[in-house]
C-alpha cells in the first residue's frame, strides 16, 4: 500500500510539473482610434501572446495583423495574430494565440490606415 500511495505521489507530481512547463499566454490591451493606435511600440519577451483590440471611435470596422519588419503584405501575415472578428466602434476582440520569436515585427489594422509600429521581442 505503502509503495503505491509513493508511485501515485510521484505521478502527480511529474504531471503537476508537466503543467508547470506549458506557458500561459499573456494578453497584451489595444485601443485603435481614427487614423492610428494609441499604443505605438512594444517590446517583449519571446513567447505566447493573445492580443485584446478595441475599436475607440473609429466610425467603421478595424482589424489587427502582425508581421516581420519589412514585409507587410498579405502573404508574411502572421495569421494566428488575424482577430477573430473585425470590430465596430465599441467593440473589442481578441487574436488567436501568437508565438513570437527574437526579432523585429511590425502591428497595424489591414482595415484602416494606421502607420506599421513597431514591435520587437529581445
Amino acid at each position: 500500500m505503502m509503495k503505491q500511495t509513493a508511485f501515485l505521489l510521484t505521478i502527480l507530481g511529474m504531471l503537476a510539473g508537466f503543467g508547470c512547463l506549458a506557458q500561459k499566454a499573456e494578453t497584451i490591451k489595444l485601443d485603435q482610434t481614427p487614423g492610428e493606435f494609441e499604443t505605438t511600440e512594444l517590446t517583449l519577451k519571446p513567447g505566447k501572446y493573445v492580443f485584446d483590440v478595441s475599436n475607440k471611435g473609429v466610425d467603421h470596422a478595424v482589424g489587427f495583423v502582425i508581421t516581420p519588419k519589412g514585409k507587410t503584405d498579405q502573404e508574411n501575415h502572421i495569421k494566428s495574430s488575424y482577430l477573430t472578428k473585425v470590430i465596430e466602434n465599441g467593440e473589442s476582440a481578441k487574436s488567436g494565440e501568437v508565438s513570437l520569436e527574437k526579432g523585429e515585427y511590425v502591428y497595424f489594422c489591414p482595415l484602416n490606415p494606421t502607420p506599421h509600429y513597431r514591435l520587437v521581442v529581445n
